[in-house]
């Protein structure tokens, strides 16, 4: 029962790190010192996706789940079990990893003009506290 509960867990983990690395940087119109949180966030799916790196989560997640007698992921990582054909079509996966990307240049393009509008070239000092708006 508890390597279920940790599977379950990373699960979780895993959707809002996803979640995070999708609108992540529209937080940091709010909260600007968190864009450098989501610019790591950022490099690190990219290299998941195009280096091929091993996501520590999915990882943990098939770790758990075999050891509680579930099936694991596979040779799938977490996308491909959890999202792809099941929350959209398995032939629009480089759509929707455009739409991801667009959605993050946007995003940092926000933060950008947010931080030209305080006259800045980057988030406000530590001792400086953000007006609210």
């Amino acid at each position: 029962m508890g390597y279920l509960l940790f599977g379950g867990a990373v699960m979780l983990a895993h959707f809002c790190f996803l979640g995070y690395l999708v609108v992540g940087g529209f937080l940091a119109w709010r909260w600007p010192r968190t864009v450098w949180w989501h610019v790591l966030c950022v490099a690190y799916g990219l290299g998941i996706l195009v280096i091929g790196w091993t996501c520590p989560l999915t990882v943990a997640e098939n770790w758990a789940r075999t050891r509680a007698g579930e099936p694991g992921l596979g040779a799938q990582g977490f996308i491909e079990h959890y999202l792809t054909g099941v929350v959209y079509p398995a032939d629009s996966v480089g759509t929707v990893r455009l739409l991801v990307a667009l959605v993050v240049a946007l995003s940092w393009a926000g933060v950008a003009l947010r931080w030209r509008g305080r006259g800045t070239t980057g988030p406000p000092p530590r001792d400086q506290a953000v007006p609210e708006r």
